[in-house]
């Protein structure tokens, strides 16, 4: 999801702020690029964003994305992702070309070389999740345990689609195409408010520290023989990231943090590191700077992966209801440190490579 501008300042209500970018200081004391004001886009586009939370997420209002987006409307959605992190829309018509096609319009999508079997065949960008058709008895375990063994605490469910990668995805759109009734819903984090939170001190000490993110951290093995286990050292990725990563489109600092892929602090010993993550994931995952979604059928979702984490339900795997979700990754770039530093692949990826 790559433009030559990004966001604008807006007012605590969301509306277009008087100042542009140039004039604004960040937190940090850095001062962020050029942007878009989305509330300025959103009206030459004709379109509503609306805030749903203080620091993360909006609601797009007057598209339909099925029948193509008009340039001004795309530069719309692209200053709201960048702003709000994560936007929504509700009542959607889309199919999977539709989502490819919308997908198209803000990057390249990644196309998956191993994909869940419930996804469709003749669209290779789509990884469809159907939950309890899918999962239960992949790996020799019942649905439930396998919930329980990939999240089996909360900060470690948190995460970035594909952290352990050397160029994570840029952006994520998720469309629903069946929800149970009540339950199945998605919380997201803004990493760059998480940031700017905290203090200088702080911040001035994660600023030059990296860490190695790794496939794997944040399941907990059952004894003896493990079928996923097994998958997991077949197909191990790991990477050392920075744990502050410089948006490469706002300029922000974003505290590039999460349960379900960090391994280690580089440099630090491991009660240190231990340390030191448990109070960043803390402070990733305040209340204050997440949204939680309530999914339709027809909703979608659209998020930057680069300044987010997110944390799949953990609550519907008892109701009896299916949950069939559509997914759509757009490639992304590797992460560079406030010294310009860029991530450094270990093993099991390579830019571009898939």
């Amino acid at each position: 999801m790559t433009t030559d501008r990004a966001m604008d300042g807006t007012a605590a209500d969301g509306t277009a702020a008087d100042r542009t970018a140039a004039d604004r200081t960040a937190a940090d004391g850095t001062t962020a690029r050029d942007t878009v004001a989305p509330g300025a886009a959103a009206e030459a586009a004709g379109i509503e964003v609306l805030p749903v939370a203080g620091h993360t997420g909006a609601e797009i209002r007057g598209l339909d994305l099925a029948s193509g987006l008009l340039p001004a409307q795309v530069e719309a959605v692209r200053a709201a992702v960048l702003r709000w992190k994560v936007v929504f829309f509700r009542d959607q018509h889309l199919d999977h070309a539709g989502q490819v096609a919308f997908a198209r319009l803000f990057g390249e999508p990644v196309v998956l070389p191993r994909r869940g079997k419930a996804s469709p065949a003749g669209f290779p960008e789509v990884e469809t999740t159907a939950d309890r058709l899918e999962l239960g008895g992949r790996f020799g375990m019942e649905h439930d345990e396998w919930l329980r063994r990939r999240r089996h605490t909360l900060l470690r469910g948190w995460h970035c689609d594909h952290g352990a990668r050397v160029d994570p995805p840029a952006a994520t759109i998720l469309r629903a195409e069946t929800v149970p009734p009540y339950g199945g819903d998605t919380t997201w984090s803004n990493l760059a408010a998480a940031y700017a939170g905290l203090s200088a001190p702080v911040r001035a000490f994660v600023d030059g520290l990296r860490a190695e993110h790794r496939l794997g951290v944040g399941y907990q093995p059952r004894p003896g023989d493990d079928a996923y286990v097994r998958h997991l050292l077949d197909h191990q990725t790991a990477t050392v990231h920075p744990l502050v990563r410089v948006h490469p489109e706002t300029g922000e600092r974003v505290l590039f943090v999460n349960g379900y892929y960090v391994e280690q602090i580089a440099g630090l010993s491991r009660h240190e590191s231990a340390a030191v993550l448990e109070l960043l994931l803390e402070q990733a995952t305040r209340p204050e700077y997440t949204v939680r979604f309530r999914w339709e059928p027809g909703s979608v979702a659209f998020w930057d992966n680069r300044a987010t984490i997110h944390l799949a339900p953990g609550d519907n795997a008892h109701l009896g209801h299916p949950r069939t979700m559509h997914r759509v990754m757009l490639a992304g770039d590797v992460p560079a440190g406030v010294d310009g530093t860029p991530s450094e692949a270990l093993v099991g990826s390579a830019p571009g490579r898939w």
